[in-house]
């Protein structure tokens, strides 16, 4: 079950029943099917918090992702933060919409156990975003 919830912000615009089938589809190009994510969606203050509580990073993010996965089932907690979402598609000259569908992703990614942090990672995750996305239609 794909869930979709706020902390401080309003529900972004996004069509739940539509994300969820694209969700499903991605993470069964890997081999994965979906047990629990959570999506919470947040400001900047809360995911700033979350990342000094959780992961001892004192900076802001556009999400984190808790990985609770058991074999090739995904499970998680993806905590978004509307607020870097928004000034990165100002900063890349994208849409919101697409850029909030490429965090939302990203985070799925992460637990079919794409990195980004390594040395030709973020290339390898770029073009799993983009192939994801393409999806999406």
């Amino acid at each position: 079950m794909i869930t979709y919830n706020t902390d401080g912000v309003r529900m972004p615009k996004i069509k739940k029943r539509e994300t969820t089938a694209w969700i499903r589809a991605v993470a069964a190009t890997y081999g994965k099917r979906i047990g629990d994510i959570g999506y919470m969606f947040v400001n900047d203050e809360k995911i700033l918090e979350v990342n000094r509580e959780y992961l001892g990073h004192d900076y802001y993010t556009d999400i984190i992702t808790f990985d609770y996965c058991e074999d090739d089932t995904l499970n998680g907690d993806l905590v978004i933060s509307l607020d870097t979402v928004k000034s990165n598609a100002e900063l890349f000259k994208k849409d919101y919409n697409e850029e909030l569908h490429r965090v939302i992703i990203h985070g799925v990614l992460h637990l079919c156990g794409i990195n980004d942090k390594g040395p030709g990672e973020r290339e390898i995750m770029e073009a799993a975003e983009n192939k994801a996305l393409n999806l999406r239609g």
